[in-house]
């Protein structure tokens, strides 16, 4: 229950529009996922995830090339700015990874 209540005051600020959409994380005890959301809409504009894929090494390690995968999808679709939806994560570890290798990859926030 804590930790949908921490997601959901988490979200109650954060609103992706067109210009800038959310950028959603979640974090299984497996795999990863990253979603670009234009909450206007309600469509998923990007997405990359390690589910079905043959990614190894450690949960960071996965983490960073989620995150690198993301920003070249968003850039692919002229997407330079979103906002950061950590959910009910803490920002550190995996969160951070992979915001940093968005951030590498030209992704602004």
């Amino acid at each position: 229950m804590e930790k949908q209540y921490r997601a959901k005051r988490t979200r109650s600020r954060i609103h992706g529009t067109a210009e800038r959409p959310r950028l959603t994380v979640s974090v299984s005890n497996c795999h990863i996922t990253a979603q670009i959301i234009d909450d206007d809409k309600g469509e998923t504009l990007a997405y990359a995830t390690t589910v079905g894929t043959k990614m190894t090494g450690s949960m960071t390690e996965k983490a960073t090339m989620i995150g690198t995968e993301i920003a070249k999808k968003a850039g692919s679709k002229k997407i330079t700015k979103v906002v950061f939806d950590r959910g009910a994560k803490l920002y550190a570890g995996r969160m951070s990874a992979l915001a940093d290798a968005a951030r590498k990859e030209g992704l602004e926030f």
